[in-house]
């Protein structure tokens, strides 16, 4: 691989250079079911009993409020991805020195146990410190769950011919983000007070958790091939890292994407595309072809957005998506485009 000069841009690792780094790690364990690669949000471990372990670690870095709810609320998604159910939750916190006061650190405490609460995960240890070394909160979780060992699933198991249903709105977290975040510009541009708060309430209504739409695709099809919940970088992204995993090629229809009149419009004025912002709050499902239409009905049902927005094809394809009338290659944010705006 090429080394390239220079520091990296602020988000995620480029997936080339993660890619490189994943595999130069060696791991000669029975015990590892699932280990690293691009696009998998979790390790799946053997340790012996009927069930098998799911771990996974997410920092929340972007959000100033609502800390604790995020940690557990991402955290919760990776673990639905593998089709498990989330057990145990170990967190680190970080809190700028010069800034941090007693009643910070309870609010962030108590939206963490409020929203463990009623994921029915239970916080069983952690760190917390104050340093000079962060200049905002920042918080870590690393979450364990269960599940059986015939019935997980991975982001590496799309297959050629499979439909990928979204289940949820685009862009839940991004769109929430950025009304908590810069509201004063937002109504500079434009927008309503009421329109501003109403977007900063998707982070609870729908919210950002996706196991209740994980378990809707396990009940509604024996076929869920793959899961992948898109996070920073955006939709876009997360149709990337699933292809990447499951070295298949995709075929996006941009115009069947659920996309929030809120998220089109601050995006439009905002100069950045929907689809590369954070995602989070939306499920990717690969399932087999003949089985899509009746997860998108199940999921109407409920009240769920879902439509069938790309298909599985052959890795030497490529990624297209189609918009505008005419197809293009996938665009893929490294970079989210929240950050453009923050």
């Amino acid at each position: 691989m090429n080394h390239s000069q220079g520091p990296l841009p602020t988000g995620k690792l480029p997936l080339e250079l993660l890619a490189d780094l994943i595999a130069g790690l060696e791991i000669e364990e029975a015990s590892v079911v699932v280990g690293p690669g691009v696009g998998r949000d979790v390790a799946i471990l053997d340790c012996g009993g009927p069930e098998y372990l799911v771990v996974t670690a997410d920092p929340i870095t972007f959000a100033t409020d609502a800390l604790g709810y995020y940690a557990v609320s991402v955290n919760v998604n990776d673990i639905a991805t593998s089709g498990g159910t989330p057990r145990w939750l170990v967190v680190t916190l970080l809190l700028p020195a010069g800034q941090t006061d007693e009643e910070m650190v309870r609010d962030i405490w108590e939206q963490l146990h409020a929203a463990a609460a009623d994921a029915g995960v239970a916080v069983v240890g952690g760190h917390t410190e104050v340093t000079p070394t962060v200049n905002a909160p920042v918080i870590s979780g690393h979450m364990l769950g269960t599940v059986p060992r015939d019935r997980y699933i991975t982001a590496a198991g799309a297959q050629v011919g499979d439909e990928i249903v979204l289940l949820g709105p685009v862009a839940v977290e991004g769109t929430a983000l950025l009304a908590r975040e810069i509201p004063r510009k937002l109504a500079a541009l434009g927008f309503s007070q009421p329109t501003i708060q109403a977007a900063a309430d998707l982070l609870f209504d729908p919210g950002i958790c996706v196991i209740d739409y994980a378990r809707l695709a396990i009940e509604t099809c024996t076929e869920v091939h793959a899961f992948h919940d898109p996070t920073e970088g955006g939709l876009a992204t997360g149709l990337w890292e699933l292809a990447l995993a499951s070295e298949v090629g995709l075929r996006v229809r941009s115009e069947h994407i659920p996309l929030l009149p809120a998220t089109q419009d601050f995006c439009e004025k905002l100069g950045i595309d929907p689809l590369g912002l954070i995602a989070s709050g939306c499920l990717l499902a690969a399932v087999s072809a003949d089985q899509a239409q009746a997860l998108v009905e199940q999921a109407a049902t409920q009240g769920i957005p879902a439509a069938t927005i790309a298909t599985a094809v052959p890795e030497s394809d490529g990624l297209q998506i189609h918009r505008a009338g005419r197809w293009s290659p996938l665009p893929r944010y490294d970079q989210d485009e929240l950050t453009k705006v923050l």
